[in-house]
């Protein structure tokens, strides 16, 4: 029972209900935004994100809860490396509570290292996805527009949801949504937020909730909080 508890926890997360959308103005929605020319600039974007191309480390905390638990049964931190161009590594540097925290959080970053399938990326794009001009809302003064993404394929690590995109730098700020392929038999629901943020130039996600319900063992909610980064600086090319 033990191992098919981790084995659920873990494909949820790594997969990593919809919020309901805001009521707005009828003004509001009286002309949509071009939604291809949305599309072109969202990849142009995320092709020139430093983050694809310079190598980093990143350090995450992790916190594992059960149903309404206040304080977590399992605290672990973690170190990402990535070496450009899809090389991707981790270590695990600090756990306590519950041991199976530690177990699940290593099979997670086992599963967000290993190598992906050529053609077979998890980016947001319209080789992956289909999508839809929901509205637009406003992130404090930053205008932002809301899309409705439809995997094209069933695959494990695509998101049914909706993305929200800063209207200025075309930047994808969080994404919602449930995974496209039911991760096991032994899970009725599930539900994944992911925030995103510019961390010294580079666009990462910083923050990760997922919940959801499993069959006989209730619900179990892991969160991930980015807490610090260091990366060596680029080879500086010898003057002759």
């Amino acid at each position: 029972m033990q191992q098919i508890r981790l084995i659920v926890l873990i494909l949820v997360v790594t997969i990593g209900p919809f919020s309901q959308p805001l009521a707005l103005p009828a003004e509001a929605n009286l002309k949509s935004p071009d939604l291809n020319l949305i599309l072109q600039t969202l990849e142009s974007v995320e092709q020139q994100n430093p983050a694809r191309s310079r190598p980093y480390e990143l350090t995450r905390e992790y916190k594992a809860f059960r149903a309404d638990d206040k304080k977590p049964a399992a605290e672990i931190t973690a170190q990402i490396n990535f070496t450009p161009p899809n090389r991707k590594t981790f270590k695990i540097l600090q756990t306590s509570g519950n041991t199976r925290g530690e177990k699940i959080v290593r099979d997670l970053l086992k599963q967000e290292t290993e190598p992906v399938r050529e053609g077979h990326d998890r980016d947001i794009n319209r080789t992956n996805y289909d999508f839809v001009f929901l509205r637009q809302e406003d992130f404090g003064v930053i205008p932002e527009y809301v899309l409705r993404i439809v995997p094209k394929r069933k695959e494990r690590g695509l998101i049914l949801g909706q993305i929200w995109v800063d209207a200025k730098t075309f930047r994808i700020r969080r994404i919602e949504g449930v995974p496209a392929k039911s991760p096991s038999i032994w899970i009725k629901d599930s539900y994944i937020t992911l925030q995103f943020a510019e961390v010294n130039g580079m666009w990462i996600t910083v923050s990760l909730d997922a919940i959801a319900t499993v069959r006989l063992l209730g619900r179990y909610t892991l969160t991930s909080l980015y807490v610090g980064r260091e990366a060596p600086s680029p080879p500086q090319q010898k003057t002759p």
